[in-house]
Formats: C-alpha cells, structure tokens, sequence
C-alpha cells in the first residue's frame, strides 16, 4: 500500500461514485428487495465491489452493508476495522434525486476516526481525520489530488451573523417523534430554518455549518453514519445518543444505531 489511507479512500470513494452515476444515468437499473424490505440496486453492489479492491489493501477487515458481517465474536476483537456503506440513500438514488452517498469510515476502538462522505451527483466531498480536522471539496469535474487539504474548504464555514436556527432532518425517514422535538426546538428558538435532505449528507451538512442541529428520531445502522459521523467530530461536531447523551459507540454486538442528536 503506497498511499496515505485517506488519500486511499478518497480514491475509493470517487471511483466508485464514477460507477454509480454510471448507473444512475442509464434508462433502467435492477432494483431488487433485500429481507429487512429496503431496496438494492446493482449501483449498491458495484460500489461495494470497487471500495472492497481498495480496502484490501489495508491490513483492516471490512463491515460493509452489502456483505455478511463477521460473528460478533470473531468482530468484537477487531480494534481497528472499515465500516462502509457503498451506497448511502439508496431510495434516493432509485428518485434519482442526487441525495446520495458513498460511505467510508475507520474504526478505531470503536470510534470513526477517519471518513470520507461522497456525493457523487453532486460532487461534493467531506473528509475527515482525527487530529487533523474535516475539509469539504466541491470538484466539478476535478479529479483526485493529494493536495485535498490545500484545495478543500475547511470546516466548518463561518455562518452569516443572524441567521434563523437550522434544522436538518431526513427527506424519507421523518417520525412522529421527530416532529416533536422540532415543535420544542421551535418553542426554544422561535422561527426555525428546515432543511430536508437524504443520507448522510444531513451529518454533513451539520459539521460544514450550514445546519445547528439534525435530530435522527428514528432507525439507522452503524454502517449509515460512521463516515459522517467521522467528518461531524473532526469538525467539532456531536454526535449523542438521544437517551444519554453519550457518543454514538460502533462494532455493538447489535449494529443497530439508537436514536442520536447531532449539534454544533
């Protein structure tokens, strides 16, 4: 491996948005129905694909959406590990609404301490390493450099002075619960700013400063907000559990997130 591993998944993540908007813009695409009832697409299983070439590269094992994952047993030693989501907003891609991501984190001891959030469609891309800070890029049409750091934004951008508190929340996963802590940030605030958006690109538009807060009030999995997750600490973001108020934990026997707040 010659690459430094961020510059590695960047690479990763660009190629396999190439294939995805690949897809995304030919007539038809298959579309099949996994067993919890979510769509899959071959764009899903082609990004997996790509992202695992690069992964194996690395000494570090993979949880990815679209692969089994190890035992608990067998997982629960790993103290450094990938956790990916090929394609983030899969019911987005499917509306071909471009609120789409490709995921990649690095999992050390059970926090992301490196990710990297892709929207192809959009072409934008948050990156994040611990102990270094978060940067977003927006390409048009650039490709890959290693000088990321000098040509990305760093986050988070400062926000205009009086601008109305904002909140962020899913586009296709709103709950009832959701709606009312909204009502109570509404009552705290006064007049809020909404913004609906799919996958990861909520996380991420907290940790750039473009939203105060994104109450998730409703199911995800690990593999759904590791790598954003990774991006909103380094850019001095939280990201709690709803109930303690303590950070999300990863490579839980269960990979089932519990309800989070993300805040600036």
């Amino acid at each position: 491996m010659s690459l430094p591993l961020p510059d590695l998944i960047i690479r990763a993540a660009l190629e396999a948005g190439d294939k995805i908007m690949e897809i995304y813009s030919a007539e038809n695409f298959d579309i099949e129905i996994k067993q919890d009832a979510s769509p899959l697409t071959s764009a899903d299983k082609a990004s997996h694909n790509i992202i695992l070439q690069y992964l194996e590269q690395t000494p570090f094992p993979v949880i990815s959406e679209e692969s089994k994952s190890a035992a608990y047993s067998t997982r629960s030693k790993w103290m450094q590990y990938w956790l990916i989501d090929p394609l983030d907003g899969t019911k987005e891609f499917i509306k071909r609404n471009g609120e789409f991501t490709v995921n990649i984190a690095f999992i050390e001891h059970g926090v992301p301490t490196m990710g990297v959030v892709y929207a192809p469609a959009k072409q934008w891309l948050y990156i994040g390493v611990d102990g270094e800070g978060a940067w977003k890029m927006d390409l048009n049409n650039e490709r890959f450099s290693s000088n990321w750091k000098e040509k990305g934004q760093r986050l988070p951008v400062t926000r205009p002075e009086g601008k109305k508190f904002t909140v962020v929340a899913s586009r296709t996963h709103a709950s009832r619960e959701t709606n009312e802590y909204v009502a109570k940030l509404a009552e705290k605030h006064g007049e809020l700013e909404f913004v609906s958006m799919g996958s990861s690109l909520k996380i991420c538009l907290v940790a750039e400063g473009k939203a105060d807060i994104y109450p998730r009030l409703s199911p995800t999995m690990e593999w759904d907000t590791a790598a954003g997750d990774a991006v909103a600490r380094c850019a001095g973001c939280s990201v709690v559990q709803f109930e303690r108020g303590t950070p999300l934990q990863y490579n839980k026997e269960n990979l089932l997130n519990p309800w989070f707040i993300e805040q600036r």
